[in-house]
C-alpha cells in the first residue's frame, strides 16, 4: 500500500514528470520489442493520469487510508489559472498516528479531494480538518472537505437552499396549494437532516392542512 500511495502521489503531483518516465520506459521497452504500439499505451496513460490521476488518488487513499488531521501552513497564489481562478500552491503538516507531524504540499490542480466531485474546495489555512493517508507515507493524503467544519456548513446551506426557494414562493403567494405542498415538503426533508427550531414551528403550521 505504502508503494502505490507514493507512486499516485507522484504520478498526481508530477504530471508532466510522469509523462517523461512513462515515454522512457513504455519507449524503450518499444525498442527492444519492436512493438510501437506500446508508445499508443504510454500516451494513452500519460492522458488518463492527467484526466483522473488525482481522482484515483483519492479514491484509493479514502478506501484504504487511515484518517487523520491536517493543517494548512502556507497558502500562496501563482500567476496560474484554473477556470478563471488563480491556482493557489499549498504547504500543510499531516499528524501521523504518533501524534507527530510531516511535512506535505499540493495545490488547487494537484489536491485529492473526497467525495469526488466537479469541485475543487481547500479547508482555510490554520484550521485542522479531517484526512486519511496510508500510514508510512503520510504526505500524501486526502482532503475529507464534508467532514470539515467548513464542509458541513456548506452542506447545511446547500440544504437549505430548496426551502428557502419554497418559502420565497410561499411568501409571494400563500394561497397556492402547490406553493404550500413544496414548502412543507423542503421543511421536511430539511429537518431530517438538521434540527431547526425556526423550519421545525413553520412545519407545524402546515402538517394538519391538505391540498
Amino acid at each position: 500500500m505504502v508503494f502505490i500511495s507514493k507512486v499516485l502521489f507522484f504520478t498526481s503531483h508530477h504530471g508532466f514528470l510522469t509523462v517523461i518516465v512513462l515515454f522512457v520506459i513504455f519507449g524503450a521497452l518499444s525498442a527492444l520489442t519492436k512493438k510501437w504500439l506500446l508508445l499508443v499505451i504510454a500516451f494513452i496513460l500519460s492522458i488518463g493520469n492527467v484526466i483522473a490521476g488525482q481522482f484515483l488518488n483519492a479514491w484509493f487513499l479514502n478506501t484504504y487510508g487511515t484518517e487523520s488531521t491536517a493543517i494548512i501552513t502556507s497558502d500562496v497564489e501563482t500567476n496560474s489559472t484554473l477556470n478563471e481562478q488563480y491556482i493557489h500552491d499549498y504547504e500543510a503538516i499531516v499528524k501521523k498516528q504518533d501524534g507527530s507531524y510531516v511535512n506535505t504540499f499540493f495545490s488547487t490542480t494537484t489536491a485529492a479531494l473526497y467525495p469526488i466531485e466537479n469541485a475543487i474546495r481547500i479547508p482555510q489555512k490554520e484550521k485542522p480538518f479531517p484526512v486519511k493517508f496510508i500510514p508510512g507515507y503520510e504526505r500524501n493524503i486526502v482532503i475529507l472537505y464534508n467532514q470539515s467544519d467548513e464542509g458541513k456548513m456548506l452542506l447545511k446551506y446547500e440544504k437549505r437552499s430548496p426551502v428557502e426557494k419554497a418559502r420565497i414562493q410561499y411568501e409571494a403567494d400563500p394561497g397556492n396549494p402547490e406553493f404550500i405542498r413544496e414548502y412543507r415538503s423542503a421543511l421536511r426533508n430539511y429537518l431530517k437532516q438538521y434540527d431547526d427550531p425556526e423550519y421545525r414551528e413553520k412545519l407545524k403550521q402546515f402538517e394538519n392542512r391538505s391540498f
